[in-house]
C-alpha cells in the first residue's frame, strides 16, 4: 500500500515561510503542503496555486487531516503557536529560535511528549554544505588536538532602516543573537558537545538599532579547546565563516552556504545543481599528515535543507531517528540564556543545565 504524503498547514509567509520553508518542504515527496496561514495577503498562492490559504491558524487547528504544522512567525510566538498545535494533537516544527526561554522549551517538550507528537526545530544549517564540510575534516583527524575555533556570521548592514521585530528589541527572543547565534551555537554543541564556560560580549553597534546586532562568544572546554562565536551587521569586509586551529595543522574557510541566495532567487532543492559551492569558495587545509605536509582546498560537500524536512517526515512515519531533537534545541537556549547574563555582567559564567 502506498503511503499518502503527510498534510502540512503552515503558519506565516514572511521571509521564514517563503524563503525557506514553502520551497524546502515542497521538494519532500512525503509531505504535502495544503494550508498557509496568511492574515492580509495570498501572496503564497502565487507560487503554490493548489494551497489554501486561511486567515487564522484555528482552520489548521480543526482540520482532522492535517498532520504536520509549521510555525514560521517571529521568534516571540513560537512558544504560543507551538504549544496550541501541540494542544490540538499535530506534528510540529517551530523555526528557529525554538523559545525565547529555555523554561518555555521544557514545557513544550513535556507536552510533545504527552501528546505523543513529534516536535523538531528546524535547525537548517546543520545542512551547510561549509558545515557538513567542517565536520568532515574534524572526524578525519587530520587536524590534530584542536585548540581553537572560531565561527562568524559577518555582514554590512550599516543602516537600520526598519523598526522590524527583529531589530526593536522590544520582547525576548529578537536581536541578532537570537537570530543568527542560535544556529552558531547549534552547529558548536553538535560538533563539540556541551560547554563548560561561557563569556559573553552582545551590543548594539548601529545607530537606531533597538536590539543587540553584534556579539562575541567563547565557549569553554575541557583539554585547552575554546570555541569563538561572532557575528557583526558592520563587516563590510567578512572574516572567514569558520577557523579551525589545532596541533598538526588548519583549516580556514570563508563564504556563506549558498542555500539561502538560491531559495532567494526562486530556485528549489530540486534543481540538479542545487546547494553546490563555487571552487574559489573551497576551504584551506594547511597539515602535516604521516610526516608529509599539505597544503591546498577542500572540496565543499553539497548542501541540503530538505534533508532536515524529510528526517522529519521520516521520523513521524517511524523510519528514522529525529536529526534536531527539541532536547538539542533547547540546550542552545540555555546557552543564550547563560550568554545574556554573562554579558549583563561582565563574566565568565559556568554553564549549568
Amino acid at each position: 500500500m502506498t503511503q499518502q504524503p503527510l498534510k502540512v498547514g503552515l503558519i506565516g509567509y514572511g521571509f521564514a515561510g517563503r524563503v525557506f520553508h514553502a520551497p524546502v518542504l515542497t521538494s519532500v515527496p512525503e509531505l504535502l503542503l495544503t494550508k498557509v496561514v496568511e492574515r492580509s495577503s495570498e501572496t503564497s498562492k502565487e507560487r503554490y496555486p493548489y494551497v489554501e490559504v486561511v486567515k487564522s491558524v484555528q482552520s489548521l487547528y480543526d482540520d482532522p487531516d492535517m498532520d504536520l504544522i509549521v510555525v514560521a512567525t517571529p521568534s516571540t510566538d513560537h512558544y504560543t503557536f507551538a504549544k496550541e498545535a501541540l494542544l490540538a494533537g499535530k506534528h510540529v516544527i517551530v523555526e528557529k529560535p525554538f523559545t525565547a526561554t529555555s523554561a518555555e522549551a521544557d514545557e513544550l517538550v513535556e507536552l510533545a511528549r504527552r501528546q505523543g507528537k513529534v516536535i523538531s526545530v528546524f535547525h537548517n544549517r546543520r545542512w551547510d554544505g561549509d558545515y557538513q564540510t567542517v565536520r568532515q575534516v574534524l572526524r578525519s583527524g587530520c587536524l590534530g588536538r584542536l585548540s581553537e575555533a572560531e565561527f562568524r556570521w559577518d555582514r554590512f548592514s550599516p543602516h537600520v532602516t526598519s523598526r522590524r521585530w527583529r531589530d526593536a528589541g522590544e520582547k525576548l527572543g529578537s536581536g541578532v543573537f537570537y537570530d543568527l547565534g542560535v544556529h552558531l551555537i547549534d552547529q558548536a554543541l553538535c560538533l563539540f558537545g556541551k560547554p563548560e564556560t561561557i563569556t559573553a560580549d552582545i551590543r548594539t553597534q548601529r545607530d537606531g538599532a533597538g536590539a543587540d546586532d553584534g556579539f562575541e562568544v567563547t565557549l569553554g572546554y575541557p583539554d585547552r579547546l575554546k570555541v569563538r562565536l561572532r557575528a557583526s551587521l558592520l563587516a563590510r569586509q567578512p572574516g572567514p565563516r569558520y577557523s579551525l586551529y589545532g596541533t598538526n595543522g588548519s583549516f580556514v574557510k570563508y563564504g556563506e552556504d549558498p542555500q539561502e541566495e538560491e531559495l532567494k532567487a526562486g530556485r528549489s532543492p530540486l534543481d540538479a545543481d542545487y546547494g553546490i559551492e563555487r571552487e574559489e569558495r573551497y576551504g584551506k587545509l594547511d597539515t602535516v599528515m604521516d610526516g608529509l605536509r599539505f597544503i591546498g582546498s577542500v572540496q565543499t560537500l553539497p548542501g541540503g535543507y530538505q534533508h532536515y524536512y524529510r528526517n522529519v517526515a521520516e521520523h513521524i512515519l517511524g523510519r528514522a531517528e529525529l536529526e534536531v531533537k527539541p532536547e538539542e534545541a533547547r540546550d542552545a537556549i540555555r546557552l543564550i540564556e547563560l550568554g545574556l547574563i554573562s554579558s549583563k555582567d561582565g563574566r565568565t559564567v559556568q554553564v549549568t543545565w
